[in-house]
């Protein structure tokens, strides 16, 4: 979907929608996304040639050097009264950084946040627990997401629960092309 902020792909510049056709000179077509990601997969510092198409671009190489990847999946700031967060992934522990997030941010100001802008944009999903978790931070009552099977059997819905977080406060959220899977559910 998209590229997460911070890895070889993204440093290398990787933009959502990008295909790669090849890798080291060698075809994708064919390979399942496991044997294609275990074949990205390798030792730190060592490197791959990657051969993206960008559109109606014409196929380009980019090599990335391959690197420990961790992740820190929320940053926050605040702006002029404006609290930004920003969620790249729904991993473990999320819903417990962006409360411990809320919390900095309210307590940092010397009057309450006027709003706050939750940025998921190329968020590729993750966790649907955490997801859950997160949209019910800010909400106090309703439906967050019903699960539905194909045949229209084994419905589940999953409801907010009294106790948002910034109650009142005017939200503003950002998605793009490359929000996806548990980023959807939030938005």
């Amino acid at each position: 979907i998209a590229p997460l902020e911070g890895t070889p792909a993204d440093r290398a510049g990787l933009k959502p929608g990008d295909l790669i056709t090849h890798l080291n000179g060698g075809t994708v077509k064919g390979m399942s996304l496991k044997d294609a990601v275990n074949a990205m997969r390798g030792e730190p510092g060592s490197t791959i040639r990657l051969t993206i198409q960008r559109g109606e671009q014409p196929a380009h190489e980019m090599t990335l050097t391959r690197a420990i990847i961790t992740i820190d999946p929320v940053r926050w700031r605040v702006e002029n009264d404006i609290g930004y967060l920003r969620i790249v992934s729904f991993n473990d522990k999320v819903d417990e950084r962006v409360e411990s997030a809320i919390k900095h941010m309210q307590s940092s100001q010397r009057t309450p946040l006027h709003g706050i802008v939750v940025d998921l944009r190329n968020n590729p999903g993750g966790l649907l627990d955490q997801s859950l978790a997160v949209a019910d931070d800010f909400l106090d009552s309703g439906v967050i997401v019903t699960i539905r099977g194909r045949d229209g059997s084994g419905s589940r819905a999953f409801t907010a629960t009294q106790g948002e977080l910034l109650k009142g406060v005017p939200m503003v959220v950002l998605i793009n092309g490359g929000s996806a899977s548990a980023s959807e559910i939030v938005a």
